[in-house]
């Protein structure tokens, strides 16, 4: 067995080297700063990304309607400021997991719409070979770790890829992205004591979009405020603007620079809100309306970067428009694509579920 797969017995065993002695700990967690102001070029590749996630998800939607996507599927329509600004925030080589809400997070990353749609619809031109679908997709390439359909199992999976980069010194961060209902599973505090004892570089990204399957945050958790839940690990948390692209890239590169230092873990809820149920099955008939129509007409992230472009004079209306034009056109091509791909072949089941190293 090589020295790699030892198992860590104090805090400092990840590291291949000696290192100078620490500071004590715990600093005190970095200050939050008012919204920067983003640059045309920003803000305009802040509407195109995040519009590509929103036009994808609602094609996505469409084809679950029309039966070609089977199985669960959970639309991330409403919460795509969060994973836009943080991908804005890190450097190229960071990690990304996350739970089944994960369409979005793998069109952030840069993954081929493509292979994702294809994938939704269990083709083999998708990035898990049409074996996945909705809730498993992965790419090494593009350092997406997945799509995990068990609530919070993401987490402690999050933490080992962490403690990867601390062990290698490689200078990367995890992002580690769950929702509010996961924030009440067992394994994460686990992971959150485990990341704090070892001061792993990774930054626990709570999605807070208010509800938690069909309830309430606020019926099912009796400390509503997630950003403290690593407290009692000694892990600062802050909460964010969920719905504003400036307010997450600020408060991702402040969380980023944290554990790139050196200094542990770091905590960031992202305050969101998704339009949709929890997935297709769900009506949503636990929350009124006019409560949806609020946050769209006051909050909508997309909306909010739309105006400031118009205002700032850096986009004409007709320009946001062909934007969107392009966007539907890459939407409806990765459409096409995903119905035009074959199914996988049967004997596919075999193949894919054992990796065997060779020996050196």
């Amino acid at each position: 067995m090589s020295a790699k797969r030892a198992t860590p017995k104090t805090k400092s065993a990840p590291r291949k080297t000696a290192s100078k002695k620490a500071a004590p700990r715990k600093q005190s967690a970095p200050k939050k700063n008012e919204v920067p102001e983003f640059s045309p070029e920003q803000e305009l590749d802040a509407f195109r990304e995040m519009l590509l996630i929103r036009r994808f998800e609602e094609k996505a939607g469409q084809m679950y309607g029309m039966g070609l996507i089977g199985g669960f599927c959970h639309l991330y329509i409403g919460q795509e400021a969060v994973v836009i600004g943080m991908q804005m925030a890190i450097e190229e080589g960071d990690q990304v997991i996350t739970g089944y809400r994960d369409h979005g997070h793998m069109l952030a990353c840069g993954m081929d719409p493509k292979g994702v749609m294809a994938e939704l619809t269990g083709r083999e031109g998708g990035f898990s070979k049409g074996k996945g679908g909705s809730m498993h997709m992965f790419s090494v390439e593009k350092k997406f770790y997945g799509g995990h359909g068990i609530v919070g199992a993401q987490v402690p999976l999050g933490t080992g890829l962490a403690f990867t980069n601390r062990y290698e010194e490689n200078g990367r961060v995890c992002l580690c992205y769950f929702g509010d209902g996961a924030a009440n599973q067992g394994q994460v505090y686990e992971s959150f004591n485990m990341a704090e004892l070892w001061e792993l570089p990774v930054i626990y990204i709570i999605e807070n979009n208010q509800y938690a399957m069909g309830t309430s945050v606020k019926r099912a958790s009796a400390q509503t405020d997630l950003s403290k839940r690593g407290l009692s690990f000694n892990i600062p948390g802050e909460q964010v603007d969920g719905m504003d692209v400036r307010a997450v890239k600020a408060a991702g590169e402040r969380a980023a620079k944290w554990c790139r230092e050196g200094k542990g873990p770091y905590i960031l809820e992202m305050m969101t809100y998704r339009y949709r149920g929890h997935s297709m099955s769900d009506p949503a008939k636990y929350r009124a309306k006019e409560e949806v129509n609020k946050m769209r007409e006051e909050h909508d992230a997309i909306e909010q970067v739309r105006a400031r472009l118009l205002k700032g004079k850096h986009a004409t209306e007709e320009e946001l428009k062909e934007i969107d034009k392009e966007v539907r056109a890459i939407v409806s091509e990765a459409a096409n694509f995903a119905q035009e791909s074959p199914e996988p072949e049967p004997s596919e089941l075999w193949t894919d579920v054992l990796a065997e190293e060779e020996a050196a």
